[in-house]
C-alpha cells in the first residue's frame, strides 16, 4: 500500500493537528521527569523499538540523567499500512536482558499486543522487571495486550501520524502529532 511523497504531502495538509511541537516537549519533559523519578536507581537497559520509538527515544534518553544501557528491538504488526496485523521479529535486543530492568521504549498504546509480545518476550529472556513508555496513548475500549506504565498524551481512536509514528511509510517527522482527516 505505498503511496508517493505528494500524497503524503497531501494527507499532513489535509490532517487535524492534535498537538504541537511545544506541546509535545512539555509531554517529553514529564515523561522524562516521570522516568527518572522511578528508574534512576535501577541500572536499566532502555530499548527503543523500532521504526517508531526512534524518535521519542531519542527525545527522551538525552533528558534521562542517569547510568543506564540502550539497545533496540524491532517488532511491527503494520509494516507500512494502516491496520495491525501478526507481530513480526525484525531484530532482538543485542545483550543480555538477564537480571535486567528493561524499559521499553515506544511510540503508541493502540491495542497494546506488540509491547505485550515484546515484555513476554524480555521476561521469557531472563529480565527482572519491564517497564514501558510509549509518547501517545489511544484511547478507546479495544486494549487487549499490556498497558503502558507511562505516557505522554491521549488521542483519540483517529490514525495519528508523527513524533515517530506514520502514515504508510511517510509522516514519522511531522512537527506535531496529526490524525488523518478521513473526511478530506
Amino acid at each position: 500500500m505505498a503511496i508517493t511523497p505528494d500524497e503524503a504531502q497531501s494527507v499532513l495538509s489535509k490532517a487535524d493537528r492534535l498537538y504541537s511541537v511545544e506541546e509535545v516537549d512539555k509531554a517529553f519533559n514529564r515523561l522524562a521527569r516521570a522516568l527518572t523519578g522511578r528508574l534512576s536507581n535501577t541500572n536499566p537497559l532502555v530499548l527503543c523499538v523500532m521504526q517508531g520509538g526512534l524518535i521519542p527515544a531519542g527525545m527522551l534518553l538525552s533528558q534521562l540523567d542517569f547510568p543506564l544501557q540502550q539497545d533496540y528491538i524491532h517488532a511491527s504488526r503494520y509494516a507500512g499500512g494502516t491496520r495491525g496485523g501478526s507481530l513480526n521479529w525484525i531484530v532482538k535486543p543485542s545483550v543480555s536482558l538477564q537480571d535486567k530492568v528493561i524499559l521499553l521504549i515506544d511510540d503508541i498504546h493502540d491495542e497494546g499486543l506488540t509491547l505485550d509480545a515484546i515484555a513476554k518476550d524480555c521476561m521469557a529472556s531472563g529480565a527482572r522487571e519491564v517497564c514501558s513508555a510509549v509518547l501517545v496513548n489511544k484511547v478507546h475500549d479495544r486494549k487487549g495486550g499490556l498497558s503502558a506504565d507511562f505516557s505522554g498524551l491521549d488521542v483519540e481512536d483517529r490514525y495519528v501520524f508523527g513524533y515517530g509514528m506514520d502514515y504508510k511509510g511517510y509522516l514519522r517527522n511531522a512537527p506535531g502529532i496529526y490524525a488523518v482527516n478521513e473526511d478530506a
